[in-house]
């Protein structure tokens, strides 16, 4: 039996990866986890939420699906690609997907375009229309500072574990990501000890699973883990 770990990324929930989720659902027989990790879903509660949680909620979830699967498969999406990849190199994984990940953080070179073209949608009558602005709008206000700390320690603390990583991986990421440089995914193909493949995709924002080019985005990640 095969068994796959899905993890969403910061301040979001398991909707980032769904359109990928629910394509693996449909296509094979595998046993299918996806927790949200405490403080995170559609309505954020993070004010008293640490990054141990983040990685204690995961590790169970690991855990949980280890006991009842012969082979296990890990993605995650930013934060969760990192914390996937503290998984696979503590506990082991026989592959590991890491869309959009956040070794690296707030390009601010691509962040100032996210926000021209919001600008731009605004003075046009379009912001509605905008998906950053639709996806991220409601987080308004509900981000404490401390969130942001705790996010950063998560990422401190995942990365050394990179080099532990000997399953095969893949990495996925958007040319055109606002929140994560491109160019950090360089470095994940240094730091991990096994085998690396990079794609990257020009037209993809940070949302990756969500764009319009998730469905070469899902063939990718199905094809590399069958």
């Amino acid at each position: 039996m095969i068994g796959c770990l899905c993890i969403h990324g910061f301040t979001g929930a398991p909707y980032e990866i769904e359109p990928l989720t629910e394509h693996l659902k449909k296509k094979t027989n595998w046993m299918m986890r996806i927790p949200t990790l405490p403080g995170h879903g559609i309505e954020l509660d993070l004010d008293n939420v640490n990054y141990e949680a983040w990685l204690e909620t995961a590790e169970k979830a690991y855990s949980e699906l280890r006991e009842q699967v012969d082979v296990i498969y890990l993605i995650g999406f930013s934060m969760g690609g990192m914390i996937s990849a503290y998984l696979a190199a503590k506990y082991g994984a026989d592959r590991l997907v890491m869309l959009s990940p956040s070794r690296k953080y707030l390009s601010l070179s691509k962040m100032s375009v996210e926000v021209s073209q919001l600008i731009k949608d605004r003075i046009m009558g379009e912001i509605e229309d905008n998906f950053t602005y639709q996806n991220y709008k409601h987080k308004q206000g509900l981000i404490p500072v401390r969130s942001y700390v705790e996010f950063i320690k998560c990422m401190n603390e995942t990365k050394k574990y990179l080099s532990d990583v000997t399953c095969p991986t893949l990495v996925l990421q958007g040319i055109q990501d606002g929140l994560v440089p491109y160019r950090s995914t360089h470095y994940l193909d240094e730091e991990i000890s096994g085998p690396v493949d990079v794609i990257y995709y020009a037209d993809s924002k940070h949302l990756i699973c969500l764009g319009d080019d998730q469905h070469v985005v899902i063939d990718a990640v199905f094809n590399f883990l069958s």
